[in-house]
């Protein structure tokens, strides 16, 4: 064998080897950036849920007779802020999910001002049809919750992927960026109070 030859095949194995690597490294990062972008969109998509129950919601109060029209006003208004608050995948930055998260806040404190406002309606608090969207707002809430944190977590096995070393050497050169987490406001940990005892109250 050729004295050359032995540098040329450890050059080739080396060359090969940080091929491997390189792709190996890419075909994770892709496959965990979509499976993160995906679990986001199961976070709208059950944000929207909510809002369409909420307009169902709003269209039962509305038949109530001398119901507060400010405080529907407010969630129909929230309401419409928050469909159209909406972000693509492919460009989740900080400003935009505040926005996002903003938007959505400002609909759970309309929602839970209504919700005050109908102990007030006797009638309202029987009607079967409120009652029955009241306890898919709830289901709905912890859908939303479990979405969030599942999002979260794509996200973080997506990011310790791109950040431990030597993963960070190729991150840059492959254009793979740190996604953000979404960060939750405080005390939206908790769902919206929706599900009111009306059975065990007296009129």
């Amino acid at each position: 064998m050729k004295k050359w030859l032995i540098p040329v095949i450890v050059i080739a194995v080396i060359v090969f080897g940080v091929y491997n690597w390189a792709k190996g490294f890419n075909n994770k990062a892709v496959v965990l950036q979509e499976d993160a972008k995906t679990t986001w969109s199961n976070v709208e998509s059950a944000y929207q849920r909510r809002n369409d129950l909420i307009g169902n919601l709003v269209k039962t109060v509305q038949g109530a007779a001398d119901f507060e029209k400010e405080t529907l006003t407010q969630v129909i208004e929230a309401r419409s802020k928050a469909t159209s608050t909406t972000i693509n995948a492919n460009n989740l930055t900080p400003e935009k999910m505040a926005q996002f998260q903003q938007a959505q806040a400002g609909l759970s404190g309309a929602l839970s001002k209504l919700l005050l406002v109908v102990e007030r309606y006797p009638d309202l608090k029987a009607n079967s049809n409120f009652l029955e969207l009241q306890s898919q707002l709830e289901g709905t809430e912890n859908r939303i919750n479990v979405a969030r944190d599942r999002f979260n977590a794509g996200v973080n096995n997506y990011n310790k992927h791109i950040k431990i070393f030597p993963n960070s050497l190729l991150a840059g050169m492959f254009n793979f960026d740190e996604m953000d987490r979404y960060q939750a406001n405080a005390g939206s940990e908790n769902a919206p109070n929706i599900n009111f005892d009306f059975k065990n109250k007296k009129e």
